[in-house]
């Protein structure tokens, strides 16, 4: 269980913190349900990426807004420890941008994100970004309101990433591999090994290959994202008429 405090598993502690745990993630999945219904009714899209600290997901986002066509509006909400450094290089784009600062919390949470909603217009954006606390272990228990999930896992991290932390590979609708320029200088590295090892922890899904330096795979990046926001507005348009 992950709080203000940091993770510890519920298995050590009996039956009462079990509970705890359930009634925690029980409270957490209905400000999540109530957080993805306010995108949808807006048409708003949202991303949660996860990653490793340093994987590159703040310099994808930057990349990414000269990707997306003209037109397309995004915003971002930034998850860390301390500090709005990530916050301040988004908004030099130009890009509406909320900073959570988590003190030694391990994760993001769906009241976190319902909050933060406060302060961005939701009706003027297409794209929401959510940018997690840098970590592969307790953002994958927690629904934030998100429609889909993307985990970023860079070629400095090694190969066999995705093995050592399953879950949260196992759940993700989307692997970036990042940082791809630096391949030439990482013999330990093998991109084989990485998508087998994606593969056997996930089974068929999506993975590709980016690099927010050398621009490479970033259209296909921002294709899968229109695709992506192009049938959650079919989705949320049906959902209204079915209502």
């Amino acid at each position: 269980m992950c709080d203000d405090r940091g993770c510890a598993s519920p298995r050590k502690e009996g039956r009462r913190t079990v509970k705890l745990y359930e009634n925690i993630l029980a409270e957490s999945e209905r400000i999540a349900a109530e957080v993805r219904e306010r995108l949808d009714a807006h048409g708003v899209f949202a991303v949660n990426l996860m990653s490793s600290p340093g994987a590159g997901k703040t310099s994808l986002l930057e990349a990414t807004f000269s990707a997306l066509p003209a037109g397309i509006r995004t915003a971002v909400i930034e998850g860390d420890l301390e500090t709005e450094n990530d916050a301040n290089r988004i908004r030099r784009h130009g890009i509406p941008a909320v900073q959570i600062t988590t003190g030694v919390a391990c994760h993001l949470d769906a009241r976190m994100i319902r909050d933060a909603l406060q302060q961005i217009p939701l009706g003027d954006i297409d794209i929401l970004f959510i940018e997690n606390v840098g970590n592969l272990v307790c953002p994958a228990d927690f629904d934030l309101g998100e429609h889909l999930d993307v985990v970023l896992m860079s070629v400095t991290e090694g190969d066999d990433k995705p093995e050592k932390y399953p879950i949260i590979f196992r759940s993700a609708d989307l692997v970036l591999i990042t940082k791809t320029d630096l391949l030439p200088y990482l013999d330990e590295f093998d991109m084989a090994r990485a998508r087998a090892a994606i593969g056997r922890v996930r089974g068929e899904g999506a993975v590709q290959e980016v690099s927010a330096k050398t621009r490479q795979g970033l259209e296909g990046w921002a294709k899968w994202l229109l695709t992506q926001l192009e049938r959650r507005r079919r989705a949320s348009s049906a959902f209204a008429v079915d209502r």
